[in-house]
């Protein structure tokens, strides 16, 4: 009864907006909208699925913001969706921490895609790294070394000037290898090595080598980590996309947890006790005195 009342709700003109820098945000890449995007969900999942799909960047996904627009919802059943909707690769809930006028603080967000995406293809997203599309796992990269022959391989062809043997691309694969370990792309190699090239080479491996090696580009600096702190969908409790399989905790997956057998638990398990016990504490602080 309650989905097929839903079907009003779908079109509410007016949906709350969260706060600037919070609420919903789209995954980047994602495949064109179509009628069946979401037809692999129970129907109440995927009504509510289309739903958020269709709110404009910045909307107020909280489950008290969809239970008091969506008709015939209450917040447990809300929550129980979005849970669903994250075990399928459709939503996460993520944390930051930002600086601006207002002072250093936490924004929340809730990334959503209408195209289902695996724990690895978040996990790279949320990173900082630009995933693929689709289901597939992101694919691997090539060795770095046989990249570095093949971009020799082919600078020969387009320069004969350059005549290198195969086994001179081979022993100068390890050099151009390391282009690629510090970001560089296949033309930016090929221009330093070729631009302005002499009229005779003598000495092709010796010039090739010198270029790449003088030529080298600086090393990439150390990737700014915890861009985003995922959270548990259900409890928020924080973690990292490993310890978040579906967007979340061992708790809310009713997994049973292994003792180790040092007897120390895991920093994601503290970090989220602690985390639950000052929301705890927060909302007894707040509520009003009788």
């Amino acid at each position: 009864m309650a989905v097929q009342q839903l079907s009003a709700a779908l079109h509410a003109p007016a949906h709350p907006m969260a706060k600037p820098g919070f609420g919903k945000r789209s995954a980047p890449d994602q495949e064109p909208r179509r009628a069946g995007d979401f037809a692999h969900l129970p129907k109440r999942e995927a009504a509510i699925a289309g739903y958020i799909d269709r709110l404009p960047e910045g909307a107020d996904i909280s489950i008290k913001a969809l239970a008091r627009e969506l008709e015939g919802f209450g917040q447990c059943a809300v929550g129980t969706v979005l849970r669903r909707l994250s075990e399928a690769g459709h939503l996460r809930r993520v944390r930051r921490d930002v600086q601006d006028a207002e002072g250093a603080r936490w924004v929340y967000r809730t990334f959503f895609t209408r195209t289902a995406r695996p724990d690895a293809w978040w996990a790279a997203f949320l990173g900082g790294d630009v995933p693929q599309s689709g289901m597939a796992a992101p694919a691997p990269l090539r060795e770095p070394e046989a990249r570095g022959h093949d971009a020799l391989a082919r600078l020969v062809h387009q320069h004969p000037r350059l005549a290198l043997s195969a086994l001179e691309c081979e022993a100068l694969a390890g050099v151009a290898g390391d282009w690629f370990r510090r970001g560089a792309t296949e033309a930016q190699l090929v221009a330093a090595v070729a631009t302005m090239l002499p009229d005779l080479v003598r000495h092709p491996f010796g010039f090739v080598q010198n270029r790449l090696i003088s030529r080298m580009p600086p090393e990439l600096p150390a990737p700014v980590r915890g861009r985003f702190v995922m959270q548990c969908t259900d409890c928020h409790a924080p973690g990292t996309p490993d310890s978040l399989p579906g967007g979340l905790c061992r708790v809310c997956r009713s997994e049973p947890y292994e003792h180790p057998d040092d007897g120390r638990l895991p920093a994601d398990l503290v970090r989220g006790k602690a985390d639950r016990l000052r929301d705890t504490v927060r909302r007894h602080k707040l509520r009003p005195p009788r």
